[in-house]
């Protein structure tokens, strides 16, 4: 497979930002698809930059982990714009369009729920009432385009409701083994919170769709994230248990984790159900042949997060507390990826590859001409051969200054002890004075085909503003751009550098 030609992606030298969408301006303690969202576009172009990088944007659950959603198909509704809404009609208040002070530092997910949950139902009602003719046939024609995971998901979110948001296996035995005549009874009492869930799913993939046109008209393109495994209490679970490796009870046997490692010495356990990878294999991998399709409708491409699972995954004992005592399970490797081939063509995909990757899995990824990620702040610890000094990259490659799940290349300096600086300095030919810029500078001149920053490294920032903890679960996925620091970020200096090494959106770039 490796003879084939790149994705579009790919073609040329680009540079892009990493951004989580909940972390963008927006009302009600929470980013979103509204006028803050079109001005972020307009900034990623003042810099030169034609990708923006996204994290999942699912409907988030327990800890509000965009690894951890509620479905592998739908959109976090806290997205959806009300203002929008409002313009449309659909609601009869005037809705604020921005937090303002400490508020927009941070991420609220319980003050989103509570403020954008009731104003997302009054927007339903109205729609019910007022909505014209073509309005309705638009949301109509989505039900039915969407229908095989949305009929499930819609009904999963109101059953939830129903049993005060306790997991699906904890439901009455009937609904949890999805008896038919069961089903059929909550589908005719929950019939209007099914329509409400159907809807909000409709309004996030119309405005989402609305901004990413935006987007392709500025000449950005947008990389989603693809989780490889779902939540245990999710609709993809309970709407297909025979597709994971579940119990007579309908719990997992082993959940997923990765073993000890940089990050955790006890390894990480995720607690995410494993796949019956034989039973997807029968079926040619249509759930994830559904799922891959949806996430090319949304995006221009997709990181896979943790590729080598595809080689072979780490499985835990589910009574296990740490990831410790698992063991490698070999997984539809090469066999996955050609049917994915043979469905879509091109590949437009990352290959999350971190971690301990073995020749097995760098073969995989090199058959299929994906390219892998190379982060700098790795590159400091082994020698001149470490692969994650600019040196010994690929040109097929993500380079990174760091991802969500690092500190901050700020916080991660200030960490290192002199003699590592020396080391970094002499690296990069720079002093210690704005070694977040040195660090862009290095990535972006490198040989890497794609070059990415997160924004909390243009802004310069510290730890405090770090997106996740691996192995912890409080205070993640938190961190939120202010629009003071959004209108001041040095994009100037970036698009500077974009012409320098040639990833600049202008002239000779595009395709």
């Amino acid at each position: 497979m490796n003879d084939r030609n790149e994705t579009d992606l790919f073609k040329v030298r680009r540079g892009g930002v990493l951004l989580h969408s909940v972390s963008l301006p927006g009302a009600y303690g929470i980013g979103s698809f509204g006028e803050a969202a079109y001005r972020w576009i307009d900034r990623l172009v003042e810099g030169g930059a034609s990708i923006w990088q996204l994290l999942p944007q699912g409907p988030t659950g327990y800890g509000d982990s965009p690894y951890q959603c509620y479905s592998a198909f739908a959109g976090n509704v806290l997205l959806i714009d009300t203002v929008k809404l409002a313009e449309a009609g659909w609601l009869h208040k005037n809705v604020a369009d921005e937090d303002q002070g400490p508020a927009a530092q941070r991420v609220d997910y319980d003050r989103a729920r509570a403020y954008k949950l009731p104003l997302l139902g009054e927007a339903y009602r109205i729609f019910l009432r007022e909505a014209s003719t073509e309005d309705r046939d638009d949301f109509a024609r989505f039900c039915q385009e969407e229908m095989d995971w949305l009929e499930d998901y819609a009904l999963f979110m109101a059953l939830k409701e129903r049993y005060g948001g306790k997991a699906w296996y904890e439901w009455p035995e009937a609904l949890k083994r999805r008896h038919e005549t069961a089903l059929k009874e909550v589908k005719s009492e929950l019939k209007e919170r099914i329509g409400w869930h159907s809807f909000t799913q409709y309004l996030f993939d119309r405005q989402w769709r609305q901004l990413k046109e935006y987007a392709h008209d500025r000449g950005v393109r947008i990389v989603g994230d693809l989780p490889i495994y779902v939540a245990e209490d999710s609709s993809d679970v309970w709407s297909r248990p025979e597709l994971f490796d579940l119990d007579e009870n309908l719990r997992p046997r082993h959940v997923a984790g990765v073993p000890p490692d940089f990050f955790s010495a006890t390894g990480q356990r995720w607690g995410n159900p494993l796949y019956n990878w034989q039973m997807m294999a029968a079926d040619g991998y249509s759930w994830w042949m559904r799922r891959i399709e949806k996430s090319m409708q949304l995006y221009d491409g997709v990181r896979i997060d943790h590729f080598r699972g595809f080689e072979a995954y780490w499985a835990v004992p589910a009574e296990e507390e740490t990831a410790i005592n698992g063991r490698w399970i070999e997984g539809p490797g090469a066999d996955f990826f050609k049917a994915v081939y043979r469905r879509f063509g091109k590949l437009p995909f990352i290959a999350e590859d971190l971690g301990i990757i073995t020749p097995k899995v760098e073969k995989l990824r090199d058959d299929f001409n994906l390219p892998g990620m190379k982060i700098l702040q790795f590159a400091f610890g082994s020698g001149a051969d470490n692969p994650y000094l600019p040196h010994n990259y690929p040109p097929l490659c993500v380079a990174y200054t760091g991802t969500h799940d690092n500190d901050t290349t700020i916080g991660w300096y200030e960490t290192l002890t002199n003699d590592q600086k020396a080391y970094v300095q002499a690296y990069l030919s720079r002093s210690d004075r704005e070694p977040h810029w040195a660090f862009i500078r290095e990535v972006w001149a490198s040989v890497a085909r794609l070059a990415v920053v997160p924004m909390q490294d243009i802004l310069g920032l510290g730890s405090r503003a770090r997106m996740n903890m691996p192995g912890s679960e409080r205070n993640n996925w938190r961190w939120r751009m202010s629009r003071s620091q959004m209108e001041e970020a040095e994009m100037m200096k970036l698009k500077e550098l974009g012409a320098l090494y040639g990833r600049s959106i202008d002239g000779s770039t595009q395709e």
